[in-house]
């Protein structure tokens, strides 16, 4: 019996968990919509709700309520399926952040879940632009792919080096271990690397590759409407926020605490939707040079050093 209603506390914790991002990305959107605006010198969203705080549930509204259309010579159960895979999967992984000391799911390989979560986010990005049968779709995903690749080898490598100072995959360890020093003071370079391949693995400017021929079509998510082009941006500013505080856990130390570490996720969500109102986007050979020719070796090192001193 307690077995059954511990097993039901977690259910409904992660239900709650599900609503609250669900409810966090349509803000973000208004959040990154007004900031935006402001950066560009001008209102924003302002009429929808008390200065534009209904927009976002306003446009969700409408893209879930507008017709369904498949293309004809699509593979349909893989085009339909690939965004609901993708909102699915970003939801997920978020069973595995601890929240003041408490996470839902609390087993020791939690760093290792992140990065198969993360992985499978190349598999529905591939399916949804193939299964779409557009080569303007096909080529958006090739690019999106080819650049999260490049990125999660640097990103895995660099959280081996964290993982050496902790000594465990364990997330909540993380925030145990910074009880005196964050570990940003101990691994600046990397934490450097960290927040830029976050940028790459979010598909966010200036490395937004996956979507960049928006001047020309809409990349991978050029075939879909309503619903489905809901669900994937759901599920892009929904990955955006857990970034945001799995850079605060790893680096900050999870702020220390329960309003610490919210404080600095909002601030690090901020800091994406700056740099895209900043930054003009890169161009496609110098984001591979970057990943395969800087971020690469600097991992390495960093890597190798943090392991001989495990052995010292």
């Amino acid at each position: 019996m307690f077995f059954f209603f511990e097993l039901l506390n977690v259910i409904l914790g992660y239900l709650l968990l599900v609503v609250g991002v669900l409810i966090s990305v349509a803000f973000m959107v208004l959040f990154e919509r007004k900031i935006l605006g402001y950066i560009q010198i001008r209102k924003g969203p302002n009429k929808v709700g008390v200065t534009g705080v209904l927009q976002s549930f306003g446009d969700a509204i409408k893209l879930f309520i507008k017709e369904q259309f498949f293309p004809s010579t699509s593979n349909f159960l893989l085009y339909y399926f690939s965004p609901v895979f993708s909102l699915f999967i970003t939801l997920f992984v978020w069973s595995v952040m601890p929240f003041d000391g408490s996470v839902f799911l609390n087993f020791s390989l939690g760093g290792l879940f992140f990065f198969c979560c993360t992985s499978f986010g190349v598999y529905t990005l591939m399916g949804s632009g193939w299964s779409s049968n557009s080569n303007y779709a096909l080529l958006g995903a090739m690019r999106g792919v080819a650049q999260t690749i490049s990125y999660e080898v640097s990103m895995a490598l660099i959280f081996l080096s964290v993982v050496f100072l902790v000594s465990q995959y364990s997330l909540g360890s993380f925030q145990l271990s910074q009880g005196y020093v964050w570990f940003v003071f101990l691994l600046f370079p990397i934490f450097l690397c960290w927040v830029t391949s976050s940028l790459a693995e979010t598909n966010r400017t200036p490395f937004d590759f996956a979507e960049g021929e928006s001047e020309l079509v809409s990349g991978f998510n050029i075939e879909y409407g309503s619903g489905g082009f809901a669900l994937l941006f759901l599920a892009e500013y929904g990955s955006i926020i857990f970034m945001s505080y799995f850079l605060v856990l790893i680096f900050l130390g999870g702020g220390m605490n329960f309003l610490g570490f919210n404080l600095l996720g909002c601030f690090f969500c901020f800091w994406f939707i700056w740099v895209r109102g900043t930054l003009p986007r890169f161009r496609y050979d110098k984001l591979m040079y970057l990943a395969w020719k800087i971020f690469l070796p600097v991992s390495l090192f960093v890597l190798f050093v943090y392991f001989m001193l495990k052995i010292v």
